[in-house]
């Protein structure tokens, strides 16, 4: 799996809001749902390159389409 580089909670947030993901609610942690899934999303910059694998893996996404998506 190639790594990503560390990426903005902002611009995280964005390209899930273009997956079909909502915000629920935040705080020092950003929640969203597509309805099925849940997503934690730290509020912190840059985000981990490991956490964020880990987020785009819960989401049910590529990489690659993540990518795509920012």
């Amino acid at each position: 799996m190639p790594k990503l580089p560390g990426i903005n909670h902002k611009e995280a947030i964005s390209a899930l809001n273009k997956a079909g993901y909502k915000i629920l609610r935040e705080g020092k942690h950003t929640i969203l749902s597509n309805g099925t899934r849940i997503l934690t999303i730290p509020r912190h910059n840059p985000i981990n390159s490991y956490t964020m694998g880990g987020i785009i893996k819960d989401a049910g996404l590529s990489q690659e389409a993540f990518k795509k998506l920012l």
